[in-house]
């Protein structure tokens, strides 16, 4: 009888397991688009055509490409490549697609950037080597590399190469043509978003580097997408729509690299050479708002050093081309249509996010970050969001991607979006009654959030974010009724010193001696946490999480203070 009791009860637990993933399954698909999901069935169902004919004659070019400063190497020798803080050899056919690589490794080694990058001139006999070994290690369709985001990076690079004078063989130039005409069949409307750019741009450079019919077909629809795809992804102030700094510096990127041939090839692009310059200079601007004073991005999102170009970089390779913009620094910068703002009084320095996690049909760089900030003093970061360390499923994702890894307010152990897999998000919180101001003292950013109204009592967070001369205060309200388990964090950068603790907060000695004080006023409990800081894909770094408590009854008013 017990046995039996058992196996039904277990029975009841997997049942309910199975209807709550369903659930959430639904939740997510919802807010896809119908061509997102009729492209995931017909890439699956229809098969690829795989080039038989000759490649196009080449179309001779006007200049000689340069490329964007800024770019690390990444071919340490002829075989031997570092990726995301991980480096491998690669001397076999296999190791291009080994699976005791990740996915992303895997992909960044079918990019060819190392042929852009600085001192690449040195390695020019490697990289000769290495195109010879990918068309011979790599048939059609077959591997990660012919997947259609690496496909279009390594495009670009490619010609990027050519372009900058070195001569491509029959068979690189034929791969090419090989490469072109499997893109051209596989693009990523199953994705959107910065990955269909991607094939755009690779599609218009395919089409500008070869002639004839083929090629003008590849160059129209590439420069249809990019339209198109302009239009929806950049929003008004500038930011990419999908909200992460990291990608944003990426399309920023791509949109110089466009802009740059247009005069390589300005009978066949060069009438859009206007509109680009000007959606690169708003997007610089965007850039300039979302980076800290130590001139790297803001973690919001997937977002990671390293792997997009600088701010810095990004003007100069901008200046090349006539693209300037102003980069003032306003004590107060509100990007109303990307929901970010930028707060600056004396040594502080704070972006706060007021955000939607991303589009609704694209959220999968989001993160359940809304209502964190991230805090700067003198050029020094003092608190940060988590960052990204990897894409791969897992409990690392899981874990870089919940509240609980930024500096926000995470309710009874939920994260205000329910992030899950490695890029879905089923629930989404969503910030309402934003508000801006400054006077002659202090400036002042403020908003609210619906993520947790699905449970009981229907709580809001409410978070105001002061920034004067001398102090930053945060005031945080939970409202709505019955008890609850409320905790904030205020995740440090690991080159704090944690001095002490007193009465109602904690010392933080900067690196340079001087000391801040963190103050919690409210009938809270304080206390630390161990918590992990990833600057880069591959790194996670020890560091402590300060952090407010309290369970019991709403609502609750908290103010958090940083005082010189």
């Amino acid at each position: 009888m017990t046995t039996t009791l058992r196996s039904h009860g277990g029975q009841a637990v997997h049942t309910f397991r199975r209807l709550n993933e369903l659930a959430r399954l639904l939740r997510t698909v919802r807010h896809m688009r119908a061509r997102q999901i009729i492209d995931r069935v017909s890439r699956k169902l229809l098969p690829v055509p795989v080039r038989k004919g000759p490649a196009p004659d080449l179309r001779p070019a006007a200049l000689a490409w340069r490329n964007c400063p800024g770019r690390a190497p990444s071919m340490l020798s002829p075989t031997r490549f570092a990726f995301l803080s991980h480096t491998a050899e690669i001397t076999t056919q296999a190791d291009w697609n080994g699976a005791h690589l990740s996915r992303l490794w895997r992909y960044n080694l079918h990019y060819f950037d190392d042929l852009r990058a600085e001192g690449a001139a040195q390695r020019l006999g490697w990289h000769r080597n290495l195109i010879e070994r990918w068309i011979e290690e790599n048939p059609p369709r077959y591997g990660a590399g012919w997947e259609p985001y690496p496909t279009s990076l390594r495009i670009v690079n490619w010609i990027a190469w050519a372009l900058a004078g070195h001569e491509l063989d029959h068979r690189a130039v034929q791969s090419l043509a090989v490469q072109a005409t499997s893109l051209n069949a596989t693009l990523e409307f199953h994705l959107l978003g910065n990955h269909l750019l991607a094939n755009a741009k690779a599609l218009v450079f395919a089409g500008c580097f070869f002639s004839g019919d083929e090629a003008d077909q590849w160059l129209r629809k590439g420069l249809d997408l990019l339209n198109t795809e302009f239009a929806e992804q950049v929003l008004e102030d500038g930011g990419h729509f999908e909200l992460s700094p990291m990608y944003h510096a990426i399309v920023l990127e791509d949109v110089i690299d466009l802009v740059q041939l247009s005069r390589l090839f300005p009978a066949q692009i060069g009438g859009n050479e206007q509109s680009w310059r000007m959606l690169a200079t708003r997007m610089l601007d965007w850039l300039h708002v979302m980076t800290h004073p130590d001139g790297e991005i803001a973690f919001f999102n997937d977002a990671a050093f390293g792997v997009a170009r600088t701010h810095a970089d990004l003007v100069e390779y901008g200046a090349l081309f006539g693209i300037s913009s102003e980069h003032s620094t306003r004590t107060l910068t509100w990007l109303s249509a990307s929901g970010y703002a930028h707060l600056r009084s004396g040594s502080f320095s704070a972006i706060f996010d007021a955000a939607e996690i991303g589009p609704a049909y694209l959220p999968g760089h989001g993160h359940a970050d809304v209502l964190s900030l991230e805090i700067s003093l003198d050029g020094r970061r003092l608190v940060t969001n988590g960052g990204t360390s990897s894409y791969e499923i897992g409990p690392v994702r899981t874990s870089e991607r919940a509240s609980a890894a930024h500096a926000t307010v995470e309710l009874d152990g939920h994260s205000s979006s329910e992030t899950w897999s490695s890029f879905r998000v089923g629930r989404r919180a969503h910030p309402f009654e934003v508000r801006v101001a400054e006077t002659v003292t202090e400036v002042t950013a403020a908003a609210s959030h619906d993520g947790y109204r699905w449970l009981p009592g229907r709580p809001i967070h409410h978070r105001v974010v002061i920034v004067s001369p001398d102090a930053l205060r945060i005031v945080d309200t939970v409202t709505g009724a019955g008890d609850h388990s409320v905790v904030a964090r205020f995740p440090l950068h690991p080159a704090l010193t944690l001095a002490g603790a007193n009465a109602d907060g904690w010392q933080l000695e900067l690196d340079d001696g001087r000391v801040i004080r963190l103050a919690i006023r409210g009938s809270v409990e304080r206390c630390v946490f161990e918590g992990h800081f990833a600057p880069t894909f591959g790194q996670r770094v020890p560091r402590p999480v300060l952090a407010w408590r309290h369970k019991g009854a709403l609502p609750l008013v908290v103010q958090t203070c940083f005082e010189l």
